[in-house]
């Protein structure tokens, strides 16, 4: 198939490419120079056309989000769409159906997603739903550094066998990346404890976070992984917890060669100042001063959205002090030798003072560091609100006028505990581009993604707004509109969505990585695996095995590693 976009004004930043009035060609599926007279024309003019697409962290499958659709019924009750004759009946607010996720993603004109954690034990669950969701490409990032192979490979200082085991365990999962989160704390979560510090011993093991960051960023780079590690921080949703996120950002910069070693997630949650519940205050200007300093750094939002949020995380400790905060209901489940998770329902509130500085943290975030290559636009899906609220936070972005229309509404002790109120500072369409698409496939290391140059996957989002006309700080309301409905969303040069609306059903890819390793290393991790996992697990090493014939559509991707 051929397609011809034509006189839109594009956005494409890794190819500085900014608001330039082009045409883009498609043929079989890729950004091409130029296509027959046959082609198929769509109209571009006076739109706005961008790559599609690229979410970082968003937590669409696995066992821990179907437990998410399973414990609220009532987050499905208010959100229902129909059938149509392409589309499933579609429902839940929060937590989405599989289907409902990618249908929702893609009408965004969102083509690329990657669920931000996935236990290895429960990966083929994940999969199951990822082969389950349409028309969007994704991936999954293995949660890794409370496993007990690997802390007892790294606390014997075995980085070598630890490597080749994190090399083995991703293509036989079938993952994408390394995924930290409260590195120890998970491990001392099964003993009714956590870590308060980087420096806290972690038994049995003897290790302490601090080891287990630096060990895993280590064997990141020894197999040349795509991502860098993905870390979820320790003391997350504690008040100033700010001081351990720039601490663990610290505690890598020397491993650095120059380029971004390290991806702290969803920062808001973990950007706190202030001792208590009390004294709360905004930590981000701390923060962003940090990553403006250091270039070993990149981050993504978590922006919290107003109303309600289901979070989950592989976080059981702080999902236990969540529900003791709300007395709301709770799911919590161990993984056997790997981790454990907790469910909580939250409503996030305007005249909540908490809730209206963790408000405020994302934005400043966003705000305050410097360059938007390093900086990226999530809600941390579902913890802080859904993914459909992105073309929200994009005009927050975009328009003082619009936060200031939320800063008057929230908590007035909670402004004071900010610098958002003081920040002038507004996204252009390039920016967001760059956030949304162009840095985020970058930050993946998807050479064929979040961009429309020549030999780019042709995974496109048109929007029906003239970027040359309107003024996005004025006119948000506009913004938003236009980008909750795409006018077209083209992949894989396929139309799926025209004017908001589905109207082709297609199977997106599954990434993963294939790290090479020495034929004799990955016999002897093998018979060292075998056994821990007849002392350890119930479960056989050979059911823990995932096959490519079980996913939907396998795009493996080579990693030569220095193994």
């Amino acid at each position: 198939m051929e397609l011809l976009i034509k006189n839109g004004y594009v956005y494409d930043p890794i190819n500085k490419i900014n608001g330039e009035k082009m045409d883009i060609a498609v043929k079989d599926g890729k950004i091409v120079e130029s296509v027959s007279s046959d082609a198929k024309v769509i109209d571009a003019t006076n739109m706005l056309v961008m790559p599609g697409g690229v979410d970082i962290h968003s937590h669409i499958a696995g066992s821990k989000v179907n437990s998410g659709r399973i414990l609220r019924p009532e987050d499905h009750y208010k959100d229902v769409k129909p059938r149509t004759a392409i589309t499933r009946a579609e429902v839940g607010h929060t937590v989405p159906s599989t289907y409902t996720i990618g249908y929702r993603y893609a009408r965004l004109g969102y083509t690329t997603v990657i669920e931000a954690a996935s236990p290895p034990l429960k990966t083929r669950h994940t999969h199951e739903e990822l082969n389950d969701i349409p028309l969007i490409d994704k991936s999954c990032y293995l949660v890794l550094d409370n496993n007990w192979i690997v802390l007892d490979y790294l606390s014997q200082g075995e980085i070598d066998k630890c490597a080749a085991f994190v090399a083995w365990i991703l293509k036989a999962l079938k993952g994408y990346a390394i995924k930290i989160v409260n590195p120890g704390g998970v491990e001392l979560w099964g003993w009714g404890k956590n870590v308060e510090s980087l420096d806290d011993q972690v038994p049995p093991f003897n290790i302490t976070p601090r080891e287990i960051i630096r060990g895993l960023c280590k064997i990141n780079k020894i197999l040349n992984l795509p991502h860098t590690i993905h870390l979820h921080t320790n003391n997350l949703g504690k008040p100033g917890n700010y001081r351990t996120t720039i601490e663990t950002m610290d505690t890598v910069k020397d491993l650095a060669d120059g380029k971004p070693n390290i991806h702290v997630t969803h920062v808001q949650f973990c950007g706190y100042g202030g001792d208590t519940w009390i004294t709360l205050r905004s930590g981000a200007p701390e923060i962003a001063k940090y990553v403006n300093n250091h270039d070993h750094v990149t981050i993504d939002l978590g922006q919290v959205v107003f109303g309600d949020a289901t979070t989950m995380t592989g976080d059981g400790p702080f999902q236990f002090i969540l529900q003791n905060l709300t007395g709301n209901k709770w799911k919590n489940a161990d993984v056997e030798a790997e981790g454990s998770a907790g469910i909580v329902p939250y409503k996030f509130k305007r005249k909540n003072f908490v809730n209206a500085v963790q408000w405020t943290i994302g934005l400043e975030l966003a705000l305050l560091i410097k360059d938007p290559w390093r900086v990226f636009l999530t809600t941390d899906h579902p913890n802080a609100g859904p993914f459909t609220e992105y073309p929200r936070v994009i005009t927050w972005l975009m328009s003082k006028n619009a936060r200031e229309k939320v800063l008057n509404k929230i908590n007035k002790r909670a402004r004071k505990r900010s610098t958002l109120p003081s920040i002038d500072r507004e996204y252009t369409f390039y920016e967001i581009a760059i956030i949304t698409r162009a840095a985020t496939a970058k930050a993946l290391n998807l050479a064929n993604k979040g961009h429309l140059g020549v030999g780019a996957d042709a995974d496109i989002a048109i929007y029906n707004i003239n970027p040359m006309e309107i003024d996005p700080s004025k006119e948000y309301k506009k913004v938003r509109r236009a980008l909750k409905r795409a006018a077209y969303t083209i992949k894989g040069g396929e139309i799926i969505v025209k004017d908001g609306e589905i109207v082709k059903s297609v199977i997106g890819e599954t990434f993963w990585v294939k790290p090479t390793i020495p034929e004799d290393l990955e016999k002897e991790i093998l018979r060292e695996v075998s056994e821990k996992f007849k002392e350890y697990y119930t479960v056989s090493l050979e059911n823990y095995i995932i096959g490519e014939n079980e996913l939907a559509s396998s795009k493996p991707i080579a990693v030569k590693t220095n193994l």
